[in-house]
């Protein structure tokens, strides 16, 4: 089986996520993917303090009726931050005999040498790196932190990175949704109409708790 893993904040989740997941299921032919709510994210503090239940029940309701979708609490079962190679790790004692393929954004994929242990990442799973606006990856290879651009060759045919321990980095391009969840938290704390960027449930649900008030 095919396993993608999507992690984030997801403060709140919007429609940008779900492209992201969409886009990444179909060009790696995914049978699952999950999503995966950060408990304690290592490089910021969730904004507002929004609660991991609360986000958590946001990323449920925008998945409902999507096809191989679906949510984990693992971070939030564990203590500490939130690390992505400890999260892989974990998914990996789990489906000792699938393939994973953990899903960022080109922004993230970008910074990826300053994660905790980033080198592993590369070791242990396939990567898909999906187009964010303003972030482009021009340049795949020169893209990798320096420490390891020698592990990988480049495949001219398809455009993927290829490590020599046989793990593979794909690249999702096309046009990208330019929605932020920063964005979104703002106009949702003066009431403002955020319906073209989340689903509407979600919508409904930031509406009604008012969650995003106390981030005027």
């Amino acid at each position: 089986m095919r396993i993608g893993l999507l992690g984030g904040s997801f403060n709140p989740v919007h429609n940008a996520h779900l492209q992201i997941a969409a886009e990444a299921q179909f060009l790696c032919r995914l049978n699952r993917v999950i999503f995966i709510p950060a408990a304690d994210p290592p490089h910021k503090s969730v904004a507002g303090e929004i609660s991991f239940a609360c986000r958590s029940e946001m990323v449920s309701m925008a998945i409902v009726g999507r096809a191989g979708f679906e949510i984990s609490t693992v971070e939030a079962e564990r203590s500490g931050k939130s690390y992505s190679i400890d999260t892989i790790r974990i998914f990996q004692e789990q489906f000792p005999e699938d393939d994973l393929f953990f899903i960022i954004g080109a922004d993230s994929f970008l910074e990826i040498g300053s994660w905790r242990r980033y080198a592993e990442i590369f070791q242990s799973c396939n990567l898909v790196v999906v187009e964010r606006p303003g972030s482009p990856v021009s340049d795949r290879i020169a893209a990798l932190p320096k420490a390891v651009r020698e592990e990988f060759t480049l495949n001219r045919d398809d455009g993927c990175l290829l490590h020599h321990l046989g793990t593979t980095i794909s690249f999702v391009t096309g046009t990208p949704l330019d929605i932020s969840s920063t964005s979104i938290r703002r106009l949702a704390a003066i009431d403002g109409d955020i319906s073209a960027s989340v689903p509407p449930d979600v919508a409904a649900y930031i509406s009604q708790k008012r969650i995003y008030h106390k981030c005027r």
